[in-house]
C-alpha cells in the first residue's frame, strides 16, 4: 500500500520550493536570458545622456529598466533571486561543485568570512567607476571587457572572443568564484544588484525576522550573511536576494513577509509574481 504524501511535512515543503525556484529560474534562464544585461544598458545609456547633457528618451532599454525597479521596489529583489540567468547560472555552477566536492569526498574550498564582510563594498565601486566613465562619455574603455557580454555570447553558442581577452579572463574568474562562494556575483561584483540594494522598498513584502523567538545556533543558509530587520520595523535590506533559503530552513517559522498574514514563501505568493514578472517584462518589450 502506497503512503500518502504530508503536504504539510516540511522537509516535503522545502523540496517543493527547492524545485520551484529551480523551475522558475530555468524558465527564465531559457525565455528572458537577457534581461540583466538590458537593465544595465538602460543605466549606462542614462549615465551616458546625462553626462553629455543629451536628452534622455523612453528607449527599450530604459523600459526594461524602470519596469524591473519598480517591480523591486514593491517586492524587493525577487527579480534577482529566481528571474536573473547570470544569478541562475552561478546557482547551478556552485550547486555542482558542491556536489563533485561531496562525490569526491574532499573539503570545498570557501572564501574566508573577512572577506566575504568586506566584499559586498566591490560592486558599488564597480557600479560608480562605470557610471563615471559612462558620463566621461569614455564607455568605449570598456569594450571587451565586458564579462556578461561573453556569457551571452556563450549562452547562444557563439565562441569567437576576438578582441574579448579581459572579458573572457573576467569571466572565468567569475565562474572561479561562483563555484566557491554561493551567489559570488551577485554579493560582490554584480553592478545591477548594487543599483537593486539602493532603491527603496516598500515594507510590505520584505522579509522581517521575530528574533525574540529565535533559538541559540540557527543556521539561516543566507548565501548574502544578511541580517534582516526586526518584526514590526520598516527597515529594509537591499542585499537580501529574496531566495527564500532562510524561510525554508527556520525551525521555528520566525522569517515571515512585512505583511503578518503573508509568511512569503507560499506557493502561491511566488506563482503569482512569477506571473507578474512575465508580463511586466512582455509589457516593456512590446
Amino acid at each position: 500500500m502506497k503512503q500518502k504524501l504530508d503536504w504539510n511535512d516540511k522537509k516535503i515543503k522545502k523540496q517543493i520550493h527547492r524545485l520551484l525556484r529551480a523551475g522558475i529560474q530555468l524558465m527564465f534562464f531559457i525565455v528572458f536570458p537577457s534581461i540583466f544585461t538590458a537593465a544595465f544598458a538602460g543605466v549606462r545609456y542614462l549615465a551616458v545622456q546625462i553626462g553629455q547633457t543629451e536628452p534622455l528618451e523612453l528607449t527599450a532599454f530604459v523600459k526594461v529598466l524602470c519596469g524591473l525597479c519598480l517591480f523591486t521596489m514593491i517586492f524587493g529583489r525577487f527579480f534577482c533571486g529566481f528571474a536573473c540567468a547570470f544569478g541562475s547560472f552561478g546557482d547551478a555552477l556552485h550547486a555542482l561543485y558542491q556536489n563533485i566536492c561531496k562525490k569526491l569526498k574532499i573539503k570545498s574550498v570557501k572564501l574566508p568570512e573577512s572577506v566575504c564582510q568586506i566584499a559586498p563594498v566591490l560592486k558599488y565601486l564597480l557600479l560608480g567607476g562605470i557610471l563615471i566613465l559612462c558620463c566621461a562619455g569614455n564607455e568605449g574603455r570598456m569594450k571587451g571587457s565586458n564579462p556578461w557580454e561573453v556569457f551571452s555570447l556563450l549562452r547562444m553558442g557563439r565562441f569567437s572572443m576576438q578582441q574579448k581577452t579581459a572579458g573572457v579572463v573576467l569571466f572565468i574568474l567569475i565562474v572561479i568564484g561562483m563555484c566557491i562562494k554561493e551567489r559570488f556575483f551577485c554579493q560582490f561584483l554584480c553592478p545591477m544588484g548594487a543599483v537593486f540594494s539602493l532603491l527603496p522598498v516598500l515594507p510590505f513584502f520584505s522579509l522581517r525576522r521575530n528574533r525574540e523567538s529565535c533559538i541559540t545556533g540557527c543556521s539561516r543558509n543566507c548565501p548574502s550573511a544578511t541580517e534582516l530587520p526586526e518584526q514590526g520595523s520598516l527597515a529594509t535590506s537591499g542585499e537580501c536576494f529574496m531566495c527564500q533559503k532562510c524561510m525554508n530552513v527556520c525551525p521555528k517559522g520566525n522569517i515571515h513577509s512585512g505583511l503578518l498574514k503573508i509568511r512569503g514563501n507560499e506557493i502561491w505568493f511566488t506563482i503569482v509574481r512569477t506571473i507578474l514578472l512575465v508580463l511586466l517584462i512582455w509589457y516593456v518589450n512590446r
